[in-house]
Order: C-alpha cells, then structure tokens, then sequence
C-alpha cells in the first residue's frame, strides 16, 4: 500500500469512473438459494463482508441488521437476517476459521450481529484497521475503493429500508458492490487468495 497515495479529496473522488459489481447476485430465497450459497462460501479462501441496516432518524430508535452480504470470486450473495436459516448460515460462515471475512468497520457489524444471536467469530479482516496500520487516513470503502482500487462506488441507496419485503434493483446492486469492493480491497492489499 505504500505505492498509493494516502489521502484524496472529495473532488478526486468524483472525478474517478463509476464502478458497480457486475457478476451474479443471488438474493437468498428457497432452501435450494442457501445451500448453494453456503456451498460456495465454504469453497473460498476470502469472502468480502458487509452488512445493511434500516436506518433509524428518530433519537433511541435502533434497527437490527436486515441484510448481511459475502461476494466469492464468483457470486454476491445476499442473505435476509429476517429468515432464521439465513441467520444462522451467516454466523456460521462467521464462524468459519477458514474463510477469510473482509470489511471495513467490521466490530459494529458483528456487536449488532451478536445482539441477534450469540457466535465467536474467526477470520474476520477489518480493511480499516489495516488502511490505517499502513498510514492510511481515510479508511471507508469508498475512499479506500478510490486510493486503492482507482474507482468511485456510487453511494446512493445507503439509507433505504433494508428490512423491506422487496429489495430494489439499485439496493442489491449497492449491496454486492459494497460487498465485493471489500473482497478486491483485501486482495489487493493482501495479494491473491
């Protein structure tokens, strides 16, 4: 990371092209959609995490993590924490020590995972904590997706419903593009899996 620059402003940012993920996005439905899911979560060496939760705008009103995202080499998947399966598939893939799980400002995502359910997480990567070790002063994935990666991910959908019975296209589409900017961050900040 040293080769990278360490700061960029607002106005770099936004001068840099737009880029979304654009391979399969599966949003976890049937028994069939889950298996299939965690089969290939399992296969990996890293998996980039995240998570999306109805924001609150009343003062003391807090939501629980509605969505919980993994992007693999070769799919995004998204799992509904609504859906005790899908709960308990994603501590599961927490939980397992040989995936690697990476993201950026990961202890609040799992402090409010573990309000929901009670797990001991392994091998999870927070992409921050490791900008800022290197002598990184911006460490979101957006700005560490334009210092490192040379592009802009767009952030509109940031504070939708995300414990909505429908999922929009534009919120999936955020969902597994914050997802698989964490997975190329760690790539490129770790090399190959």
């Amino acid at each position: 990371m040293n080769e990278h620059a360490r700061l960029i402003s607002r106005d770099e940012v936004n001068a840099l092209p737009i880029r979304r993920y654009e391979g399969e996005v599966l949003l976890v439905e049937s028994a069939a959609d889950l298996e299939r899911a965690l089969a290939d979560c399992r296969a990996e060496r890293v998996a980039g995490f995240d998570t999306e939760t109805r924001p609150s705008f009343r003062p003391g009103e807090s939501y629980p993590p509605a969505l919980a995202q993994f992007a693999t080499a070769r799919a995004v998947y998204l799992f509904r924490l609504q859906r005790p399966e899908q709960c308990a598939a994603v501590v599961e893939l927490l939980a397992h020590a040989g995936l690697v799980k990476a993201g950026v400002s990961v202890a609040d995502d799992l402090k409010a995972l573990k309000k929901m359910t009670p797990f001991e997480e392994r091998s999870v990567v927070d992409l921050g904590v490791i900008a800022r070790q290197r002598g990184m002063k911006q460490t979101g994935v957006r700005n560490l997706a334009a210092l490192l990666l040379g592009f802009r991910i767009p952030k509109g959908t940031k504070t939708s419903n995300w414990a909505a019975r429908q999922l929009s296209p534009q919120q999936i589409g955020y969902a597994a593009t914050d997802a698989w900017a964490c997975r190329e961050l760690y790539l490129k900040i770790k090399g190959p899996a």
